[in-house]
């Protein structure tokens, strides 16, 4: 079956940086869009940023110049790095895979990431 599982989540100090990771199986990665959304207590989940096959990119305006969405097709894996961390960006953060050709869509669990001194 379809697995995206995160990893890299944790507390971490205003202006750190962590690396979050999503692991996915079970389908022909290089056939997804990969993101990364987030959700903040109380808040709608929302996009951070995601990734064509072919390694487009495209980030929220409140990331941009801070994170870094990759992937490695060879490991089926998305990578986002965030920098400059701020409080606001705590939340849970999620691994998206969207199909390129058809209307599969598949989410992990959630990492969460506390950004706080």
């Amino acid at each position: 079956q379809v697995q995206l599982v995160e990893s890299g989540g944790g507390l971490v100090q205003p202006g750190g940086s962590v690396r979050l990771s999503c692991a996915a199986s079970g389908i022909t990665f290089s056939m997804y869009r990969m993101g990364w959304y987030r959700q903040a207590p109380g808040k709608q989940r929302e996009l951070v940023a995601d990734i064509t096959s072919d390694g487009s990119t495209s980030y929220a305006d409140s990331v941009k110049g801070r994170f870094t969405i990759s992937r490695d097709n060879a490991k089926n894996t998305v990578y986002l790095q965030m920098n400059s961390l701020k409080p606001e960006d705590t939340a849970v953060y999620y691994c998206n895979a969207k199909f390129t050709l058809g209307p599969l869509n598949y989410w992990g669990k959630g990492t969460l990431v506390t950004v706080s001194s």
